[in-house]
């Protein structure tokens, strides 16, 4: 291996010891008291090599989402072809992260302020996500199995609210079965099979 792949491969690696610390600060401690300094230690490197990477606390952490839904998507394009049977999935699958989905629920109060990096970051995901499950909701009108007196842009609109909010609600009641809720509300559009 070459001087320049070493380097690179080095990177990579340091990288990921990086976000691996992000991912065991956030766990211990919770996004909002997770220090940057702290993962730095954990990851072997200085503040700066974090710096290097990741310029805010923000990036990193925003990073850590991004990961995490690339490997969900990676691993539902080989089940899945339907966005909403992937959502219901997801969902119901969150019970096993919840220090991800604390993440997330913090990070997109975060992402409401224009000049926050996360800002793009969530905006982008919400068109992507809403417009995937329109047109999934829109075949399975086309079908006849749903309703169709409500736009397939509304119900998207309604599943992605109830995910979001179920989330929330589990996190402060762990009781809360996200995954079946969010069930009940698909089914009362009408009689679909995701």
């Amino acid at each position: 291996m070459g001087t320049r792949q070493a380097r690179y491969a080095n990177g990579v690696a340091t990288r990921k010891r990086i976000i691996d610390a992000a991912l065991e600060e956030l766990k211990q401690k919770g996004y909002a008291r997770a220090s940057l300094r702290e993962v730095a230690n954990q990851a072997g490197v200085t503040p700066a090599g974090v710096n290097h990477y990741f310029r805010t606390k923000e990036d990193l952490f925003l990073e850590v989402l991004r990961l995490r839904d690339e490997q969900h998507a990676d691993a539902e394009t080989k089940t899945h072809t339907q966005p909403l049977a992937e959502l219901l999935e997801v969902v119901a699958d969150n019970r096993r992260e919840p220090d991800l989905v604390r993440l997330f629920v913090a990070m997109s109060a975060e992402a409401v302020e224009p000049g926050s990096p996360a800002n793009t970051w969530f905006v982008a995901r919400y068109q992507t996500l809403l417009g995937d499950l329109e047109n999934d909701v829109r075949g399975y009108q086309d079908r006849g199995e749903i309703r169709r007196d409500i736009s397939a842009s509304d119900i998207a609109s309604l599943m992605v609210a109830a995910a979001d909010g179920l989330q929330t609600q589990w996190l402060l009641n762990p009781t809360v079965d996200m995954g079946g809720r969010l069930r009940t509300l698909w089914l009362s559009f009408g009689q679909p099979k995701p």
